[in-house]
Formats: structure tokens, sequence, C-alpha cells
């Protein structure tokens, strides 16, 4: 039955990965996220970046024999998409991974970067400061063999790692990635997709747009504790599932982790959940940076796809939560 199960998740991955070539961006259009962001290391987390540190993995089909591209746009920290804190000075070091234990390591899969998070053996790496070059440009990390990756049988592929770490400074570098194979276009790879255990993003700052992200409920979890940072009142959070139909969640304020436990019923389980987040309509609130996470019951950090695994939850009023 496990290795049922274990196949099961596998086709949901991988149809995923083929549904649409947005699978490829972190973040996703199907998000409605604008951006990523990571603070220079002397940051105050009161800026909305609890730890200057986030990790992405990269999952590349199995079947994937030709080299693939990690693109980054606006990867420097002194551009008008950047947040400035006086003057800019803050550097920022993308740094790529493959090989054992690059995902496997749990230190990897922690929502506190710690001990050997840096799992694996490095690939490449560049660290960027304020320059002009890269405003508003991508800049191209590769090419890389598909079998320098970690070979994950639960995804059917293998897996590669990418931290964005600050460095120094204290401004906020704000970011996208686009998994590629192609040098200098965003071509999608063919099933591949991207997910991270610990979402460190820029809201819109547009109060019209509801953005939302997707952890994936495995067979093993029986409740989640879904945890926000630093949302600063910006309105409401809501969770939906086919079981779910808007639930509210607690909500942090300035520089505070808040921590909300929903109950997981058997339907809800190998399927996405949405983590919904509508934005302040009465005050508006820009340049909001918040980092989310979701745990199961044994403490284990969930993975959200940038692309919701097994789609887009529609709420079903036939299942009641108990």
């Amino acid at each position: 039955m496990r290795k049922i199960i274990l196949l099961f998740v596998s086709w949901l991955v991988l149809s995923a990965g083929f549904r649409t070539v947005y699978a490829q961006s972190a973040p996703a259009e199907v998000e409605n996220i604008p951006w990523l962001m990571t603070f220079g290391g002397n940051s105050l987390t009161s800026w909305g970046d609890d730890d200057f540190c986030q990790i992405f993995f990269c999952v590349v089909p199995a079947s994937q024999k030709s080299p693939f591209y990690l693109r980054v746009y606006d990867p420097d920290t002194g551009g008008d998409l950047d947040e400035c804190k006086g003057v800019f000075n803050s550097e920022i070091r993308f740094s790529v991974y493959g090989g054992k234990g690059c995902w496997s390591d749990t230190a990897a899969q922690s929502i506190h970067p710690g001990g050997n998070f840096k799992s694996g053996y490095l690939l490449s790496s560049k660290t960027f400061a304020a320059d002009k070059t890269y405003d508003h440009q991508w800049y191209t990390f590769g090419p890389f063999n598909p079998s320098e990756g970690e070979f994950v049988s639960l995804l059917n592929g293998r897996v590669f790692k990418v931290i964005a770490q600050g460095v120094s400074g204290d401004d906020g570098n704000i970011y996208k990635y686009f998994l590629s194979s192609d040098k200098t276009e965003n071509s999608a790879v063919e099933g591949g997709n991207m997910f991270t255990y610990k979402y460190h993003f820029r809201l819109s700052d547009n109060p019209k747009h509801v953005c939302q992200i997707y952890p994936f409920i495995d067979d093993r979890t029986i409740s989640v504790e879904v945890m926000n940072f630093d949302w600063d009142n910006d309105g409401v959070i809501r969770i939906f599932s086919v079981a779910k139909n808007g639930i509210s969640c607690e909500v942090s304020k300035d520089d505070n982790w808040v921590v909300r436990k929903f109950p997981i019923l058997p339907e809800e389980k190998n399927s996405s959940i949405e983590i919904q987040f509508v934005k302040n309509q009465a005050v508006q609130v820009k340049n909001n940076n918040v980092v989310v996470c979701v745990r199961n019951q044994y403490g284990v950090s969930l993975p959200f796809y940038v692309v919701p695994i097994g789609g887009v939850p529609v709420y079903s009023p036939k299942i009641r939560m108990k």
C-alpha cells in the first residue's frame, strides 16, 4: 500500500509539472505573488525577513538528459525593485547545489537554516551587491547536467537546491527564479517543478490583488500548523481545501510569528491546500514582506510547490470538518 501511495504522489508531482510552463517560475503566475525577497545579513527582522535566507529546490524529471539552467531576475540589491534602508550596502549570495544529500539531508528541509543546510556539493555561486548591470535583467546559472542532482524516487527526478542568503548589509533584495532549458530565454524544462519549505515573499501593493500559495499534504499528515511572520495587519489569511471553505487564520503583526493548528481530513491527504492572502482594503500597506511555513503533527515541514500538486483545491460541501 505504501508503494502505491508513493507512486500516486510521484504521478501527481509529474502531472503538475507538465500542466503549465508557469511551474518553471518562482513565484508562479498562479500564486499571484510578484517577488521573492531576501534581506542582507545585518538587517532587522522587523523588515519582514526572519533569517535572511531562502532555500528553493528544483526538480528535473529523470527522463531529462540535456543540460538546464537556473535564471535569476534582478539578482543585485541596488535598483528600483529593491528595498533600500538609507544607502544600498547589501550583498546577497546565490548558490546552487547538487549531489547526494542536497535534498534528503534533514537540515536542508528545516525551516531554520543551520547545521548542514548547505548539504550536497556546490555547483555554482555568485555574490551580488549594487550593480546596475543586473537591474531588471536575468542572470543565468549553468549549464547543469541533470545527473549532477540528487535522485529522489518519490519525485521520479533529480533535485537541485538554490540558496539565496544575505551576506552583509541591511537592504531587501527583490527577485524571482526561472528553471529553463535555454541559457538566454525562459524556456520551460518539460516536467520540471520548484518548491520550498519556507516561503519568503513580497506581497503586491495593489489592495485588489489576492495572493495564494499551496502546501502539499502527504498521506502521513493528520494536522498542520500554519505559521506566518510579520504580516503587518495587511488584511486576512484564509485556508481553502476540499474540506475547508475560507477558514480564517490568525495573522502576525510586526516582527512576530503566529501559529494556527488545523486538522486534516482523509479527503485532504495527497492533495494541496490553499493559503490565501487578502490585503487590507481600508489602509494600503506597501512593500509588505511575509514569511510562511507549514508543519505537520511531527514538526516536519511541508513543501510549497509553485504550482499546486493535484490542482487548485475546490471546496466540496459534502465533506465536513469534524
